[in-house]
């Protein structure tokens, strides 16, 4: 497992924590240094909360106090090198100053996502991925162009891969899945009951079970064999809304990229899938 800060910690239970607790963490996560100066008290009234809520808070993101938590969130600010000068603002008014938000929070995001890989987690996949006889790729929502093109990149590979928009397809074809088979669920929150359902199915059918969510806690995380954690700043800008795809993205790159190495005839595979159809991109 990679590095993980506190605030990667946060930012994967945040969809889990109760409303209280999800004012005490946006405003942490919007408030990072001014936290790091401020006693309990003073961020319990921040929060229009109470200090017994703080301590919780701190205990449900694995810190055994709020000084704990203090200590941890100064190391990661050190160790990183960050300094946090962005913020959630984004105004038409001040377009550069914007863009430069958004910039450093995706920059962060797509740092998380790696620093959270499990090392062993990923061999395991690209392994099994290699060995599989048909691989299904499951989401639903925005999320399905993530599962296409992972589709799309695997069978280049000569990895026979099915994705699609319609739910009931895609069931229909897990349904069939077996022993040497294998599903990819894709879920930012990891609660998608209609990929959950699947991903229970494909378990009961034998197949092997990958989640690529937000949260390993969630209950598509908890289900599958292999889980690789991702990471969003969506909520920063959005509060509940969650649309972001590039952590996901950078996931199936990733997944790709090792693939291409690892495979001797790759770069021929995907050469003659390239001249295939190389007239209709003209």
């Amino acid at each position: 497992m990679g590095n993980i800060r506190v605030v990667d910690t946060i930012w994967a239970g945040y969809d889990g924590f109760l409303e209280s607790e999800k004012k005490i963490a946006k405003y942490i996560l919007e408030n990072r240094i001014e936290v790091l100066n401020m006693t309990i008290s003073e961020l319990s009234e921040a929060c229009n909360t109470s200090n017994a809520s703080v301590s919780r808070f701190c205990r449900k993101i694995g810190m055994n106090s709020f000084h704990h938590f203090k200590i941890a969130l100064a190391r990661d600010e050190v160790d990183e090198g960050v300094k946090y000068e962005s913020s959630n603002k984004i105004s038409i008014s001040d377009v550069r100053g914007s863009l430069n938000n958004i910039l450093s929070n995706k920059i962060e995001e797509l740092t998380a996502t790696i620093n959270m890989m499990d090392s062993d987690e990923l061999k395991e996949v690209i392994s099994s991925l290699m060995k599989a006889q048909n691989v299904q790729v499951m989401a639903i929502g925005n999320t399905i162009p993530v599962a296409m093109d992972l589709a799309f990149k695997l069978n280049e590979l000569g990895i026979k891969t099915s994705a699609g928009p319609v739910w009931e397809g895609q069931f229909a074809y897990t349904l069939n899945l077996g022993k040497n088979d294998m599903l990819i669920a894709i879920s930012n929150s990891g609660e998608s009951k209609k990929v959950f359902e699947a991903v229970k199915v494909a378990k009961k059918n034998g197949a092997k079970t990958v989640g690529i969510t937000n949260n390993i806690k969630s209950a598509i995380g908890r289900e599958v064999d292999h889980h690789i954690q991702t990471a969003t700043r969506e909520k920063l800008f959005l509060d509940e809304i969650c649309f972001s795809r590039i952590s996901a993205a950078t996931v199936v790159e990733i997944l790709f990229l090792f693939l291409v190495n690892e495979i001797k005839d790759s770069h021929t595979r995907i050469s003659m899938a390239e001249e295939s159809y190389a007239d209709v991109k003209l």
